[in-house]
């Protein structure tokens, strides 16, 4: 074997064990010299494997393998090395999920999702893609934005250095197309935003920050925010923003606003059939409390986003009753006549 040969046999051990081995897929070092030949036209002799194998594991590789003792011709005895292969820093699982929250999302491009798979794909072996077929039916219904990597790249960077940014919003046409919003003046308007923090939910991604004009909490749709622009002025204080003067405490927050909706937020009472406490759960988390439990519905008291909560409680109107504030409940027994007034037309 030439000396060029020996610098990649190493490596090509290390792509042999990456790809066909796992817990449940090991190989002994005569298969590891097959596959070698097979894959890179290197006949090896199996004691330049196993230096190799061992040179590998004192480098720190994880390598796991079996060791049994046997005699060889002369009556010694010898330890075997076999059952080899690479430890994963991922169960098949775990990518599994990795990639189904990528097949549920609603905010990644088709093209730039499917790429994001095939890597997730690389840090298994041949046998997991096998497992991962429907991954290839991904749908192409929704419409688009093909600058959400680099809005989600270039926000990171404000965020971590503090700084303002500028961009566009945009909102769906019936052309399926993304347009800017615009000013009184008919012209494109620019938003100037202190960015705080961004978080996923309800398969979206969003921006958490301040409008620079106003002293509340805005939100922004990462999907649909384009021409964005690190700027180099520093972003307006937490403390001098309403609903943020003591920091943002992300779980409380993200409990509050289940819709990402700004505006204000305070206690919400509702009455509610248990068959719902799942949704209950899925949407308010485990700050939710009860009170008036009977054997089919109970009381459940929230802190929520008022206008949140009106959607909420229409979106699940046949099993909830808002309680109070009276303010919230009469406004949503308005929108619900309203709407029932629809369908009688």
């Amino acid at each position: 074997m030439g000396m060029q040969h020996k610098k990649l046999l190493i490596l090509n051990i290390l792509q042999i064990l990456q790809r066909y081995t796992d817990e449940e897929h090991r190989l002994s070092q005569a298969e590891i010299g097959k596959r070698l030949e097979e894959v890179y036209g290197m006949k090896v002799e199996r004691k330049a494997i196993k230096r190799n194998l061992m040179d590998l594991v004192e480098s720190g590789y994880p390598l796991s393998y079996t060791e049994t003792v046997r005699r060889n011709r002369s009556g010694e005895e010898e330890l075997l090395l076999t059952d080899w292969y690479l430890e994963r820093d991922f169960t098949d699982a775990e990518l599994r999920l990795l990639i189904d929250s990528l097949l549920f999302s609603r905010h990644i491009p088709r093209g730039q999702c499917k790429a994001l798979i095939q890597k997730i794909e690389g840090l298994s072996n041949c046998y997991f893609s096998q497992k991962i077929r429907h991954v290839c039916n991904l749908p192409d219904g929704l419409p688009q934005n093909p600058e959400l990597f680099l809005n989600v790249q270039l926000l990171d960077e404000a965020i971590g250095k503090k700084r303002q940014v500028c961009f566009q919003y945009h909102d769906y046409g019936t052309d399926k197309r993304l347009h800017p919003r615009l000013d009184a003046q008919g012209n494109v308007r620019e938003y100037r935003i202190n960015p705080y923090q961004m978080v996923a939910t309800n398969g979206r991604y969003y921006l958490i920050g301040n409008y620079d004009k106003y002293k509340d909490v805005s939100y922004y749709r990462l999907d649909r925010i384009r021409r964005i622009q690190v700027l180099d002025t520093p972003v307006k204080p937490m403390t001098r923003v309403r609903g943020l003067e003591n920091g943002l405490e992300l779980p409380d927050h993200m409990a509050e606003h289940i819709y990402m909706f700004s505006g204000e937020s305070g206690p919400v009472s509702f009455r509610v059939q248990k068959s719902r406490l799942c949704d209950v759960f899925d949407w308010f988390g485990v700050g939710a409390r009860f009170s008036d439990e009977s054997e089919d519905e109970v009381t459940v008291h929230v802190r929520v986003n008022y206008q949140a909560m009106k959607c909420w409680a229409m979106q699940y109107a046949a099993g909830v009753r808002v309680l109070s504030p009276a303010s919230l409940v009469e406004e949503i027994r308005l929108a619900l006549a309203a709407a029932a007034a629809k369908y009688e037309q």
